[in-house]
């Protein structure tokens, strides 16, 4: 039976800005959501207040609301559209599920006769209320911890005082683990009890008896209206209970479960899904197995939404969950839809893996001054990347290169800990970096039954790290000359890079690249394709391997290689790696506007990233998705085997940009802005000749490489100093310094931190405006897309700001200023694209604070506030397509938008939440006032100095 013909128009609650727990992965789901609607001819209504997003473009639903997620906003928007039939809130994670419960309790569906699909209120309900959930499984015959629910501080004290340490501590109905702990201590009960009664939105705590040391699992349900259910993906984390699933290392399929417990926990998965309501859609059930012989299984949580393991799970398997779990949503049965992957087969199936995925968060502490980097059962984590191989090792290693830490894999970098003691508190106190300190503990000679003693983690996996330490200490013993092919094709396998193994070999990089391709250990791309390669794969969707040779019978030696190069002209998009606080989810935007251009323009397109969270990384975004590290062995490999006209690198933030030099260097075409345009605006010293010449006023500087020489800077530059590192984003190290104790200590611990680097110090601009512009340029004209007043003063980084566009009170000759110097510099740096241009005016001088030539932050955000596709127009003024002068801009804005930062500070209570020139906030919504007697803006103003920090 196919869909349901009274559904019509549906509206689709978005999950409002990203915050730590809910990042991308919904964007992702959103968008797939939204397309699977429109395929089938339904009207889609889109309420989200997040500008960065793909998911709200105009060109994705056909009436997208960028609106704050409330109630006030869902009956505005049910009263303009009343031909709305339903409302699937399973899109949108915690925030569009607590908003639909909301919005029932006070009867708005009701009252606007709205159906919900795609899941139950009771099924949030039972999932979310602990107490049901936990009578629910019982009557079932699910086991769980012991536990007990709490709606008092004396309630939660008797359980404590029945129950023992150490305990766990669960708010309900909150997000990525807000309010939860493991308690070790009676001493440390009462205040996380508290804490948690209070971030629960109905004071409402679980306590349980913790399993500490229990190996955890999750699985991905899918239910059709005939009951049908598909388990997608089971992923195994390598971290033991005790830390959220969010902060694990994962691994798909699971590796050390036997098939016993693993049919077991299937069956107690689709007995969960089925009681807790009659629904179709997705559902996400995590467990605990015992780590004996016995592996008893016990029932943690079930989510009946898509989750942050189902972005993952799509990208493991090539399954794209949420675009079927909506079809379900609708009517259809999954016998009835088509595999997305073989177009062949139908869509009720069990994806089987030929290839290891290997997820590991990605971490942002050191924006958190102070903050506590023990991970524990509230996530922290701010992005994560995927890594896909043909052995865990092999996985491990690309995941571990995809995260851009300044590390080349798993040892053989010469990074790694030496210190007994350190390296055993990071193993015990599990950390951020512990899984690159396991590899530390295995070198400086640590057995493997102690590692597994103090972090509980399987053997199996251990053992897996003892391999690859093994064969460093082997290929340690040769020299470039002496290495076997035997040797160097089996470190490739397990996932060392180059620059790795001539760490081993003492020798260059380029001299092992060299020695591999004389000896033909060149890397193959493999398909992901959801069923082992049983049936044919439509969807080019890759990862790269290295395999033996094969010889035919005639005697000829070849290597399978899945990736056939067409002969079309290609462009290769880089993405944006991992999100992190500075470079989130509008760089994955950028990405996938260029690549929609650049096929407008009759090219192929190739993306290149590793996130799997992103839309960038969808199967069918791109003509061909190499999901493979943006690291330079990777990518150089995958242009000399595409051979593309070239790459474009000013779409994906820092992460592409900084492969730049690389890209130039080995003469492969950088597409808008040149490398040395890049390199210009970067280099402080070559730019401020460059304002110098053009008589564009900027700040006094200097450029120091030591504590002494900025001392002796400060003298002529004068208190307050701006002090910044090189080739940074998102304001990673600036400082505001106002003596020279604390310069001389700013300046030490950066170049500890960051060695060999050039610091500017800038001369701070005390009490400054501070405004920025974005323009497209392609060589002989400028356009000003927009331009931005911050509502704080200058010296907060402007991810921190609230930005006014248009700007609320600079003169004309102030806004003259803006619009000269914006023309003269990306005239002046030959930018062929687009530009950001951050200004400070005091005593209505425009001075300027710097200039990148390439997609920005808030981007996105303009071309939202307008109603402008302007990533597609600098893309095509990139290639060469178009020039500026071709374009019919038409941009329209009533009023201001305003775009606000939104803080995850309640991850880390401890850490100072002032603001200044380094950059804290982890997403952002975007608010549309008509005037500026608005209250909210007016509230926004009064408050514009408070958070300034030294």
């Amino acid at each position: 039976m196919p869909k349901r013909k009274d559904l019509n128009s549906i509206l689709l609650i978005g999950s409002g800005p990203i915050v730590i727990g809910q990042a991308c992965e919904f964007d992702y789901a959103g968008s797939q959501s939204l397309r699977s609607l429109r395929e089938d001819g339904i009207e889609t209504i889109l309420i989200n207040s997040n500008p960065a997003t793909i998911m709200t473009d105009p060109t994705m639903a056909d009436h997208v609301y960028l609106k704050p997620l409330t109630t006030k906003s869902i009956v505005e928007i049910l009263k303009a559209h009343p031909q709305i039939d339903a409302v699937l809130p399973t899109m949108g994670g915690q925030t569009a599920l607590n908003l639909c419960i909301e919005a029932d309790k006070k009867g708005i569906w009701e009252d606007f006769g709205v159906e919900l699909i795609g899941v139950d209120i009771d099924a949030i309900n039972i999932t979310e209320d602990r107490e049901q959930f936990r009578e629910l499984m019982l009557k079932i015959g699910i086991g769980m911890a012991p536990q007990a629910t709490a709606t008092s501080f004396l309630k939660g004290k008797e359980i404590a005082q029945e129950f023992g340490f150490p305990l766990v501590i669960r708010a309900s109905y909150t997000l990525g683990g807000a309010g939860a702990s493991i308690v070790y201590k009676p001493e440390d009960f009462d205040e996380q009890l508290s804490y948690g009664l209070e971030i629960s939105p109905i004071h409402e705590v679980m306590i349980d008896k913790a399993l500490m040391g229990w190996k955890e699992y999750e699985l991905e349900l899918l239910r059709d209206k005939n009951d049908n259910v598909v388990i997608i993906c089971t992923i195994e984390n390598m971290d033991p209970m005790g830390i959220h699933t969010g902060d694990s290392i994962t691994v798909a399929p699971a590796m050390t479960l036997s098939d016993r417990t693993f049919q077991k926990m299937r069956d107690m998965a689709i007995k969960m899904m089925r009681s807790i309501g009659d629904f179709e859609g997705g559902c996400n059930v995590q467990f605990a197995v015992s780590p004996d012989e016995k592996e008893d299984i016990i029932a943690i949580e079930i989510n009946p939404r898509v989750s942050r393991s189902s972005a993952l799970a799509s990208k493991a398997t090539g399954y794209p969950i949420a675009k079927i779990a909506t079809k379900l949503a609708i009517g259809y049965s999954l016998d009835e839809l088509d595999n997305q992957i073989t177009k062949s087969t139908s869509a009720l199936f069990e994806p089987t893996l030929d290839y290891v995925i290997v997820k590991i968060p990605r971490w942002n502490f050191d924006k958190f001054e102070g903050s506590d980097r023990t991970l524990g059962l509230q996530m922290k984590s701010v992005g994560e990347v995927m890594g896909i191989g043909r052995s865990f090792q092999e996985a491990l290693h690309k995941a571990t290169q995809s995260l851009e830490i300044k590390r080349n894999g798993l040892g053989a970098d010469g990074k790694g800990y030496k210190d007994y003691n350190i390296i055993i508190s990071k193993l015990t106190i599990p950390s951020w970096d512990r899984v690159f300190v396991i590899y530390d503990a295995i070198q400086i000679g640590i057995p493997l039954s102690r590692i597994h003693e103090i972090t509980k983690i399987d053997m199996w996996f251990l053992k897996q790290y003892e391999e690859l330490y093994t064969l460093e200490k082997e290929i340690s013993k040769y020299t470039i000359l002496t290495l076997s092919k035997e040797l160097l094709l089996e470190a490739k396998q397990k996932g060392f890079v180059d620059r790795q193994i001539a760490h081993m070999l003492d020798c260059y990089e380029s001299e092992v690249y060299n020695k591999r391709t004389e000896l033909k250990i060149n890397r193959v791309y493999k398909l992901v394709d959801t069923c082992a390669a049983e049936f044919k794969a439509m969807t080019p969707y890759y990862y790269s391997t290295f395999e033996e040779e094969i010889e035919k019978p005639d005697g000829t030696r070849y290597v399978e290689n899945d990736s056939i190069v067409s002969d079309k002209k290609k462009i290769v998009v880089l993405g944006s790696g991992p999100n992190r606080i500075g470079q989130g989810i509008e760089f994955d935007y950028c990405c996938v506007h260029g690549v929609l251009a650049a096929a407008e323009c009759g090219y192929e397109t190739i993306m290149i990233n590793c996130n799997p969270e992103t839309v960038s990384t969808d199967f069918d975004t791109a003509d061909k998705l190499y999901f493979e590290p943006v690291f330079w062995e990777h990518i150089y490999d995958i242009i000399r085997h595409e051979k593309p006209e070239g790459v474009i690198v000013q779409l994906g933030g820092q992460t592409a940009l900084k492969l730049a030099e690389k890209l130039s260097k080995y003469g492969i075409k950088i597409i808008g802005t040149s490398f040395e345009s890049l390199d210009l605006a970067e280099d402080r010293g070559s730019f401020s000749k460059l304002l110098q010449e053009n008589d564009i006023p900027f700040p006094q500087f200097g450029v120091a490489e030591t504590a002494d020489e900025a001392l002796a800077l400060s003298d002529e530059l004068d208190f307050p100093l701006l002090v910044r590192p090189s080739y940074v984003l998102g304001g990673q190290g600036m400082k505001i310094v106002i003596n020279k104790e604390e310069l001389e200590e700013h300046v030490v611990d950066l170049l500890r931190k960051i060695p060999n680097n050039k610091l500017l110090l800038d001369h701070y601009l005390d009490g400054a405006i501070e405004a920025e512009a974005d323009a497209i340029c392609d060589g002989e004209d400028v356009y000003i897309i927009g331009i931005m007043e911050h509502i704080e003063p200058c010296g907060i980084h402007s991810g921190d700001s609230n930005a006014t566009l248009p700007p609320f009170n600079l003169g004309e000759f102030v806004m003259q200023q803006i619009k000269d110097h914006t023309k003269k510099i990306a005239l002046a740096l030959n930018t062929v694209g687009l530009i950001n241009i951050q200004f400070a005016i005091k005593d209505d001088v425009v001075y300027i604070i710097e200039a990148n030539p390439r997609a920005s932050r808030t981007v996105p955000f303009i071309a939202k506030a307008y109603k402008e596709p302007y990533v597609n127009y600098a893309t095509k003024v990139m290639l060469g397509e178009k020039k500026v002068k071709d374009f019919n801009f038409n941009p329209q804005l009533e009023g201001f938008a305003i775009k606000q930062p939104v803080f995850s500070f309640n991850k880390f209570p401890n850490v100072n939440k002032n603001l200044g020139p380094e950059m804290k906030s982890t997403g952002e919504s975007i608010l549309f006032i008509d005037s500026l007697k608005d209250d909210e803006f007016y509230n926004l103003y009064a408050r514009r100095k408070m958070y300034l920090s030294k």
